[in-house]
């Protein structure tokens, strides 16, 4: 043991409000170094108290009528009893501050080159009944060998209580540094078909429905579950392998995931179409950048010659 909705877009006042709350705590240097120590060796690091309980609240709150619409995963990987909250700076305040946690960003800056992007903001809410998610790794996307550095890092916070019964997220500590074998019942992005939707199949569309793919036994040894109270959470290279526990409790688990990728790698949500731009003004400079709203030296992100941050500027 280890100690699909679309976002609700808030007004601008509220939005603009909130957003200037307080800032979340920078960490100490040697705080940083021992994080990075523990996911070189590991590849992951469990944090404590990374939100306080009042953030917590925070965004329970804020999820609450996300939630409430029950939408659920549409295959086994992304949970036939699990919920998914897109998107999530434009929901709430409480997400862009939580995008660019410093802590989070200091772990970051050692892993991925300057100008790295958020490359997915989710809610992820686990209910009762649900079966263990296949083990996958999160940049198998990108198609490098392995073993490789991570070109993607993730977090994992916890909203509720991760326990034994109710689906913490389960690691496999050193899987980071595997080959490019995949073990028995993991996934990986091949077993995402293509399925044209446009056209005469010249123009193509991310299918839905996942190839079968074995389940892992329960008892695999190599699999520990992350058990953290509230507020904590677990930060891991992209290269990790992992999946989401079978929740056996008689409660939803609800979790916020952000993911980061390097600056010259694609991202897995458009922020910049999926935030109307009147929100996405309201948030820090530094948010804006890892959306999208940058420029990756020399001209990577470049709008007609120009900065895309000209997009935000008010009319």
């Amino acid at each position: 043991m280890v100690k699909a909705t679309r976002p609700r877009q808030q007004g601008l006042a509220a939005t603009a409000a909130r957003w200037h709350g307080a800032r979340m705590e920078a960490p100490t240097p040697e705080t940083v170094a021992a994080d990075v120590a523990r996911i070189n060796a590991d590849g992951f690091v469990v944090v404590d108290a990374l939100l306080s309980p009042a953030e917590v609240a925070e965004c329970r709150a804020a999820l609450g009528p996300e939630l409430a619409r029950e939408h659920f995963g549409r295959n086994p990987f992304e949970g036939l009893r699990t919920q998914r909250v897109y998107s999530l700076p434009s929901v709430a305040p409480i997400f862009a501050r939580l995008v660019e946690h410093p802590r989070v960003l200091a772990i970051l800056d050692a892993f991925l080159a300057p100008n790295y992007l958020l490359t997915a903001a989710q809610a992820i809410c686990i209910h009762p009944g649900e079966a263990p998610q296949s083990v996958h790794y999160d940049d198998s996307f990108y198609p490098f060998p392995r073993p490789r550095p991570a070109i993607s890092l993730a977090t994992i916070i916890a909203v509720d209580d991760f326990t034994l019964e109710n689906g913490a997220t389960e690691v496999i500590a050193g899987s980071h540094r595997w080959g490019d074998d995949l073990p028995d019942g993991t996934v990986s992005a091949g077993d995402f078909a293509q399925r044209s939707r446009f056209g005469h199949g010249t123009v193509g569309e991310a299918n839905t429905l996942m190839r079968a793919a074995a389940t892992p036994s329960a008892g695999d040894p190599r699999l520990r579950p992350t058990v953290m109270p509230a507020g904590s959470a677990i930060v891991f290279l992209g290269t990790l392998w992992h999946r989401g526990g079978a929740n056996r409790s008689r409660a939803p688990r609800l979790a916020v995931s952000t993911q980061y990728c390097e600056p010259w790698a694609r991202q897995q949500e458009n922020f910049t179409l999926g935030i109307a731009p009147e929100i996405a003004r309201t948030f820090s400079p530094r948010v804006q950048e890892l959306l999208g709203y940058s420029i990756h030296p020399p001209f990577m992100g470049h709008i007609g010659g120009l900065h895309p941050k000209r997009r935000l500027a008010d009319d």
